[in-house]
């Protein structure tokens, strides 16, 4: 786009957007989304066992994490395994859409796992996916 300014001479807008401030600010979003990302799955350090067949997680769910020393924690915050059927019912949401991640640690007994299992089932929930990692290629 031209105009004349007060002296008679033509001159023209500059049109262009500098993207190069843009780039910058978008490529610091982007490391600190990968640096905070591995962070935000979850606090509690469990050693999950290791499968063939891992589907990944995309979106954000309810977890149930049994660690090593057979605590149990629901998210971050740790549940008393006999209030854990009520606090998922008091989440408020509709237990046949909810799915619950459960994670737990390869030296949990099986009874300890099945007594969480069985609480998440007295909550109305139907759909638990466990949590595995894959096994290593060799």
């Amino acid at each position: 786009m031209a105009f004349t300014n007060n002296n008679g001479r033509t001159q023209t807008s500059l049109a262009e957007i500098n993207i190069t401030p843009l780039v910058d600010v978008v490529l610091v979003l982007l490391v600190i989304f990968m640096i905070t990302a591995p962070v935000l799955q979850s606090g509690i350090e469990v050693n999950v066992p290791k499968t063939r067949t891992v589907k990944e997680i995309t979106q954000q769910r309810m977890v149930v994490t049994i660690d090593s020393g057979q605590n149990v924690f629901l998210d971050d915050q740790p549940v008393n395994l006999h209030d854990l059927a009520y606090q998922l019912h008091q989440r408020g949401v509709d237990p046949a859409h909810q799915v619950i991640y459960l994670r737990a640690d390869k030296t949990v007994p099986f009874g300890v796992f099945a007594t969480v299992m069985d609480a998440v089932k007295q909550s109305g929930i139907t759909n638990v996916s466990i949590v595995t990692q894959p096994l290593e290629k060799q």
